[in-house]
Parts: C-alpha cells; structure tokens; sequence
C-alpha cells in the first residue's frame, strides 16, 4: 500500500505535546517525513557552507555550563583574546571564501555587545564582510534596539542568538541571564530587520520534552527564525558539563528531524558536536533535513571537521561521476603537492 502523502505545515501554534510526538515517530518515518518537507522547501543538494570566526575570545561574565569561554570556570585551558584588529578579521573572510564559505560569522565572547569603539570595530567588520559578497553574522550577546539598528545599517545579514534549551530546563543550564533576556535580544533583532539565527544544544541533561520546549518557542516567531543551529554538547574539561556523555548521532537526527518539519523554512544548521559524527551519521543528518554546515577546523574553541574531511564528505555527496573525477584530485594534491593529507 502506498503511503499517504505528507502534508506540509508552517504553523506558529505548535504545542510540545505534538512536537514530542514527532520527535518520538518510528526513526524511518520521521527521516522520510523530515526529507520530504526539506525538498519540499529547499534544494535538496544545496548545503551551505558557513564559516565561524572568534573575533574575541574567553573572559565571559556569564556562567553557562557549556561553554568554556565562561569567567567562572578557571579550570578550563583557554587563552583569552582581546577583540581582533578588522583586518586580521577580514583576512580570515578572504581565506574563508576562497575555501568556499559563503557565509561568515563572527562571534565575541561578550554579555552583551559594547558601546564605542570596540561596537564600531565590529561594524566596520561587517562592512567589509559584505564587500567581500558574503553573508555577515554576529554574535555578541545581548543586544539593544539603537545596536540592532547600526548592525542592520552596516548591512549584518543574520544576528546569532541562541536559546540553548527549553524554558524550563534553562535555569539548570545558566543563572546569569534570563530566558526572557534572551527573548528580548531576538525581538531587538527582528525589530532592526535582521535575520534571526538561533537554535541551542542538546545532550546538557535536558529531556525531550525539553527540546521539545525550546522548538515550541522558535516556531512562534511569525516567521520562523531564518537559520536554526542544533548543537551536540561538546563536554569540555573545566565545565559543568565536562562528564555527560556523548550525545547518541541518532538522537541527533531526530531533532535535526524534527526541526525541519516544525519550521520547514527554515536553514537548519549541523553545527557544535560535528567533529564526533562519521562522515555516514553526517549524511543522514542532511537527509534528514539539515542545510548547512560550518566550514572550518575550529568552532569559537572547540574542534570542527578539517578541511580534508569536508572534502570528503562532499565528495560523497556528489554525483558519482564528480566524485570520481575529484577523488582523483585529492590523490593528484597528496602525492604530487603535498597538499590535502600531507
């Protein structure tokens, strides 16, 4: 017997008791519900490759668990870096795009943005991103309308601001900023005619009903946030959240599933947590409706995929004559040009 057709919705009024249900479907019929929404709304091939830069680095007031750029936890190994000269910044877009990102983010380990010429450094820092025909992103915390308005001034194409987790489960995760902080900054960001970048993590401890919270949430903006990141926790040493185990790929795949069909719009992003899926697990997260990847051996400060793995993971994504052909290249540059695997 044939299937029924799937039905696309884009609805604002999700409850967590449907997105749970959802997210709980037999694996192979949330995958095949999943693929059908993202080519339903997207090129299936098209992946976006996005690249991320830590424009400054550690010395965070806040206390998020996660995260070891956090002032509170001195045991974590991390040299702290004072905000980067916008040349050094530009110079890794140029190299970025040369590599094939079409996007660059740029994040700064801040509360919230700063007043005077460290926020102007970061403006002339877009300018120049967009001059180079890329996509601009930010991340600097919290952020206020007058801000929000100078970044849309300045050409910023997406701010990244992300709500980690449910409501519910947020105070277990950060007791510095609020849930409502959160909500305030991203309602700053769609008032300046931003796009709104903003997912969050799963494998901290939270339940599914959990995540299930936080996607609730993010499909209640009208529209849907523009890119949505789901995070596999990377458990740094130093952190809270140093001995939680890893998060299951397939775990993964389901709310990469799952946010594809509650926000089908949407650019859902494979992002933190990468670095520990094979190149397989990886492919199913497309399939199952992820759109873009970051580029690139570093996250802000945890590990990413390096240049060769992408490459690969490409390769197998091509059609099988291309593969072929630049399976070939890659032998051709370890060989002959001490390139890629040398």
């Amino acid at each position: 017997m044939n299937a029924p057709p799937f039905v696309f919705e884009l609805r604002h009024d999700w409850t967590v008791e449907e997105i749970v249900a959802i997210h709980d479907a037999p694996l192979l019929d949330l995958i095949a519900r999943a693929s059908a929404t993202h080519r339903g709304f997207f090129d299936g091939h098209d992946v976006q490759k996005a690249a991320l830069l830590s424009i400054k680095t550690g010395g965070c007031p806040e206390d998020c668990s996660y995260c070891p750029q956090s002032a509170h936890h001195r045991e974590v190994k991390l040299d702290r870096v004072e905000l980067m000269g916008v040349e050094a910044v530009l110079g890794a877009a140029r190299v970025a795009r040369e590599a094939g990102a079409d996007r660059f983010c740029m994040g700064a380990a801040w509360r919230a943005a700063p007043e005077g010429p460290r926020f102007e450094a970061v403006l002339d820092m877009v300018k120049g991103v967009r001059a180079l025909g890329m996509e601009a992103c930010v991340t600097l915390g919290m952020l206020t309308p007058p801000q929000a308005k100078r970044l849309a001034e300045a050409g910023l194409t997406a701010y990244n601001h992300n709500l980690d987790t449910g409501p519910e489960f947020y105070d277990e995760i950060i007791s510095t900023r609020s849930y409502r902080d959160r909500l305030e900054t991203l309602k700053a960001v769609r008032g300046a005619g931003i796009e709104m970048c903003c997912g969050g993590i799963i494998g901290m401890g939270e339940s599914v009903r959990d995540r299930a919270g936080m996607l609730q949430v993010l499909a209640g903006f009208d529209p849907h946030p523009e890119s949505v990141p789901i995070n596999a926790l990377v458990a740094v040493p130093g952190t809270p959240l140093a001995e939680r185990p890893p998060v299951d790929p397939l775990d993964l795949v389901r709310m990469i599933a799952t946010t594809r069909i509650i926000m089908p719009k949407s650019r859902v992003r494979l992002s933190a947590g990468r670095s520990s899926l094979s190149r397989e697990a990886q492919i199913l997260c497309l399939v199952a409706g992820a759109n873009s990847i970051f580029y690139g051996e570093k996250l802000l400060t945890t590990a990413n995929p390096d240049a060769a793995e992408d490459d690969a993971l490409f390769t197998a994504l091509a059609p099988r004559a291309e593969a072929a052909r630049s399976g070939a290249e890659v032998c051709l540059d370890r060989d002959h040009l001490g390139r890629r695997g040398a």
